[in-house]
């Protein structure tokens, strides 16, 4: 396949603007906070967009619209599920996380924030928090590498593992260098090119089919089920999918922009912005895939997942074409670079500094988080050599095992001044391990999404093992209290 040149040339700029951001935030990266949550410096804008732009993914432009243009509009639950969770995060989560972190001895991490709240000094809180965000998150990078390796195989012919390659790279340069300032300007950025995409594609081909009345009658044609959203539908079907509101409480890279936002009181406005953002994106990634069913009636393509690559190179001359498929490397770069960043802050500030080097230099940190981001790729790299693996498959088993792992775990460690340090060990293993266990599972009640079981059992563990121990420590207590909890 012959690439055009203009698509080459606009696709290539938008990388080299990528790793110029990357650069200029390296040149202002002084210490770890700086490298890892960016001084909590983040304006209600950036937060937002990068909150949103690191949270929807390549799933975003690559797996949700493949899923509505293989199975119809009953895909769209997830979408409803998704918008209720994040709602509810921003409501409920984001200020007092911001607050109780900073006053938890300015915790920079979750297991830092986790072993800072309930005072733990064993350290075993921190480990195996840390060991959860490592297993969950390289099976979410290695997802987004998958995506990345189907975008540029897809638009430059090139051999998967090859593809794979190019991609991380690119990734991986400006993570290294800029680390959270880099991760959120360009998540800024991303956001802003992947809701333009999603909104701009739809729309043409609904000019092109004649209406959207007419594409109608077209995928009617097709399939009746594509347009009825409860068309085979089960109890256990619709609750998996409305489930995947519950991952936003658990979901570190998220929860670091929550972290990292310059003020409390820029939270409201952040919240406006970023559910914004999101209802419109959902929107227009369902719309995608629904008209992308009118729009290939008579040639339908084999890959479901690069419906949006394949409308963009039917519908756009080479330059525009270039731009857009610009924005689906952004959706899959968008949250590459934050799980990276949150992995690698896990094994510097939760294992080596934690263990092996308390009095490492501030430089030093920097230097040993940069050598973890190359560490952590390179394993999801070998995991996604693999092209038989699906975006949204993989996508869903992290995304339930951080949920049920911890969205329990920091909901009650903001709202009760009961919980031990204990409790949250044993909920998060009970989590983690109940998705591990349930996805390996199936018939009946085992078809249901994992991370329904795991968030139930996690929050139950740690309700009772709270109320069987003795009370926490009035150091404790105390400190809920003087973060205003």
């Amino acid at each position: 396949m012959d690439i055009p040149i203009p698509t080459l040339v606009t696709f290539a700029a938008y990388l080299i603007l990528m790793l110029v951001l990357g650069y200029y935030a390296y040149r202002i990266t002084n210490d770890l906070s700086d490298y890892v949550l960016g001084g909590r410096s983040l304006g209600p804008g950036v937060t937002a967009l990068s909150a949103g732009a690191s949270d929807m993914s390549g799933w975003l432009l690559l797996g949700l619209p493949g899923a509505v243009y293989a199975a119809g509009l009953g895909e769209l639950w997830i979408g409803v599920g998704l918008v209720a969770g994040a709602f509810l995060n921003w409501l409920f989560v984001a200020g007092r996380l911001r607050k109780f972190t900073a006053a938890a001895k300015d915790s920079l991490t979750i297991p830092d924030f986790l072993e800072n709240r309930f005072y733990d000094n064993t350290r075993l809180l921190r480990v195996i928090s840390a060991v959860v965000i490592l297993i969950f998150f390289t099976l979410y990078i290695s997802a987004g590498l998958v995506g990345g390796g189907l975008l540029f195989q897809s638009t430059f012919d090139m051999e998967y593992r090859t593809a794979v390659l190019v991609g991380a790279v690119v990734i991986i340069s400006y993570t290294f260098l800029g680390g959270f300032l880099a991760v959120s300007w360009t998540d800024f950025f991303q956001g802003i090119l992947m809701f333009l995409t999603l909104l701009v594609v739809p729309m043409f081909v609904v000019v092109l089919v004649g209406g959207w009345g007419q594409a109608e009658r077209e995928i009617v044609a097709i399939d009746p089920s594509y347009s009825t959203v409860l068309e085979g539908m089960t109890f256990l079907g619709m609750i998996s999918l409305l489930a995947w509101g519950l991952g936003y409480f658990g979901q570190p890279h998220i929860l670091a922009r929550f972290m990292a936002i310059r003020s409390v009181e820029d939270m409201p406005k952040a919240m406006t912005i970023g559910m914004s953002w999101m209802i419109l994106a959902l929107i227009g990634a369902v719309a995608t895939g629904y008209m992308g069913i009118a729009f290939f009636a008579d040639a339908p393509i084999e890959e479901s997942e690069t419906i949006l690559i394949e409308l963009i190179r039917a519908l756009f001359n080479p330059w525009v074409a270039g731009f857009l498929m610009a924005a689906i490397l952004a959706a899959i770069m968008s949250t590459i670079d934050s799980q990276l960043l949150v992995s690698a802050s896990a094994l510097t500030n939760d294992f080596y500094k934690g263990f092996i080097r308390p009095s490492a230099s501030d430089q030093e940190m920097v230097w040993v988080g940069r050598g973890a981001v190359i560490l952590v790729s390179v394993v999801a790299l070998l995991l996604a050599m693999d092209p038989e693996a699906g975006v949204l498959d993989l996508v869903a088993y992290a995304w339930g095992g951080f949920g049920a792992a911890f969205g329990p775990v920091i909901i009650l460690s903001l709202y009760w001044k009961r919980m031990t340090g204990v409790s949250a060990m044993a909920g998060m293993v009970v989590g983690a391990v109940t998705v591990i266990v349930w996805e390996q599972l199936s018939g009946g009640l085992f078809d249901v999404y994992e991370i329904v079981p795991g968030f139930i059992f996690c929050t139950l563990t740690i309700i009772v093992v709270s109320l069987m121990g003795s009370e926490p420590s009035r150091e404790v207590q105390q400190q809920f209290e003087d973060a205003g909890m």
